[in-house]
């Protein structure tokens, strides 16, 4: 009679062999095949794997022993993608340091793949907290912004001030953080980005090199969406300077009848009157608590407010009516846009709404139906300058663009340009829990120039709970005064470690209540005249504060 299969027993050994004789380990062998069999990496979570982890990997295990057995050295590696808010919000509640909480989770998290019998070589396990790994990461970032691909600029971005971290949109569910579902807004501020759009076309050009199917190439082109149009200024009305906007369709410029401008846009202040500050306000308060995506809803009511300011239209001098609506998004275009309701879907449903004047200035449609769109097989109509010394009137739109473009180029007023859907990346990270930036900032006030960590630097990860605070030293950095990681609230003097409130000063061995004025994320500091003399006065060292 046969024995029942006693899988407990059975897996038991075979896994114990396995480890022993580092059954699936790659070994430095040219003269067999190789195959690369990577998976994503986990984020390891208190909760331990789920199911969605194992059919993943039990699929690539699978791939991997195939190919072992057709007698191919395998690399099957595992690793821990460890930085994140959840650890850092664990910390923040309960006083455990991140790292503690994170080794942890991973002990768990191996032990299970170890039980599930994934054949993993562990002898290349890494972990994106290992200094020995970001290391790597951030020498990756210093040749980044040595050409000039990772710069600093001011964005609109998640922020959610209950994390005091910038949050992707995958990070956020109805307006609420997907940790703790805390409110996010949307605000500009100081972040690191990297400059992608510098390969748009290189992308673009390159999907010819791929056996893609149709429908995901035509979704990566929409992604990098190129577009080629022009730049067009539109002086102010009421105060100095002008609105730049892209359009594809230059064509129709005299068309347009009001303009739009982002809630974000840094001239939203300039233009709007007294009159109408209040509930200029109240909409971008609102427009703050939407994302890029909930604004970009096609079917959604189009809502606006009218700033009172004015804007002059270069090619027959008219004043346009300026206003901001959440459908217009700073992160495309230059974040304004001429409104041509006539031609355009979206802004004729909000000249409709809001009783805005709409032109036809392509024929072959009813405008005061609906927008005519289709003006491949119109003609061009009442787009003549008032002084009658320019006109396309007459012409094709695909004649009329170059035409106006280039009459716009001739006078300084717009110049051909192309642009892109596809935006520089936004490279956020957590206040403390996430991989340090190499870059080293120097508060004005103290003699240190600006510029990258020292190669082969790498910050201490070690981090202290000191009267309610947590204290993060900056690691090993020699020769400058201050450090900015990721945002002033971590910055330190290296002497006295001055941050936000209740700070320690090494030099007396005394606590002030000092705040630290510095709460954005720009680079300025606010050590008192005596505390940077103090500082001087010591070496410029970084040192573990002590009570």
């Amino acid at each position: 009679m046969s024995r029942p299969y006693d899988h407990q027993a059975i897996e038991a050994k075979w896994q114990a062999y396995w480890e022993q004789n580092r059954t699936f380990r790659a070994s430095e062998d040219s003269a067999r095949p190789k195959f690369y069999c990577l998976d994503m990496f986990p984020y390891p979570s208190g909760s331990g794997l789920h199911v969605g982890h194992l059919e993943g990997y039990t699929a690539t295990d699978i791939v991997s022993r195939y190919k072992r057995m057709q007698g191919f050295n395998v690399l099957h590696p595992m690793g821990w993608d460890a930085f994140g808010l959840p650890a850092e919000q664990y910390a923040i509640k309960t006083g455990v340091h991140p790292a503690i909480t994170t080794a942890e989770n991973i002990a768990t998290f191996k032990r299970q793949m170890k039980r599930a019998g994934l054949s993993y070589d562990w002898e290349r396990e890494l972990s994106t907290t290992d200094p020995d790994y970001y290391r790597w990461t951030q020498w990756i970032f210093l040749k980044l912004f040595e050409r000039g691909l990772a710069y600093v600029a001011e964005v609109p971005v998640n922020w959610c001030p209950a994390l005091s971290t910038v949050l992707a949109n995958e990070e956020i569910v109805e307006g609420k953080s997907e940790v703790g579902g805390f409110d996010v807004v949307r605000k500009p501020m100081r972040q690191w980005v990297l400059k992608i759009t510098a390969y748009a076309d290189r992308l673009l050009d390159d999907l010819a090199l791929v056996d893609w199917p149709a429908s995901t190439l035509e979704m990566q082109k929409n992604w990098i969406g190129r577009s080629i149009g022009a730049e067009v200024d539109f002086a102010l009305a009421d105060a100095r300077g002008s609105l730049r906007v892209f359009t594809t369709r230059p064509d129709t410029l005299f068309g347009a009848t009001y303009m739009v401008l982002a809630p974000e846009h840094p001239l939203v202040d300039a233009v709007t009157t007294p009159e109408q500050r209040a509930g200029v306000a109240a909409y971008r308060e609102a427009a703050s608590r939407k994302s890029d995506l909930q604004r970009q809803e096609l079917a959604k009511d189009k809502t606006g407010v009218f700033t009172g300011g004015s804007a002059i239209n270069p090619v027959n001098g008219e004043r346009l009516p300026i206003w901001i609506a959440d459908y217009v998004l700073m992160s495309y275009g230059t974040g304004a846009i001429m409104a041509v309701p006539g031609h355009d879907e979206r802004d004729w449903t909000f000249a409709r709404t809001y009783q805005l004047p709409i032109r036809e200035v392509i024929s072959g449609g009813d405008v005061s139906k609906e927008a005519f769109v289709d003006t491949g097989r119109g003609t061009v109509v009442n787009s003549t300058a008032p002084d009658g010394s320019f006109s396309i009137d007459g012409l094709t739109p695909a004649d009329a663009m170059p035409k106006i473009t280039a009459w716009l180029e001739s006078r300084g007023k717009g110049r051909k340009t192309i642009n892109y859907k596809l935006r520089d990346w936004l490279f956020a990270r957590q206040r403390y829990w996430g991989e340090p930036f190499p870059i080293v900032w120097a508060a004005r006030r103290i003699p240190c120039r600006n510029g990258p960590v020292p190669a082969g630097t790498i910050y201490d990860s070690s981090i202290r709970r000191t009267a309610g605070n947590w204290w993060i030293p900056p690691g090993n950095v020699t020769g400058c005064r201050w450090t900015c990681i990721s945002a002033a609230a971590n910055m330190r003097c290296s002497t006295c470690y001055m941050r936000g409130s209740g700070t320690r000063c090494s030099t007396t061995s005394a606590w002030s209540a000092r705040r630290n004025r510095s709460r954005s994320s720009s680079i300025r500091g606010s050590c008192s005249a005596r505390t940077i003399k103090r500082c001087r006065s010591r070496a410029g060292t970084w040192s573990t504060p002590t009570r």
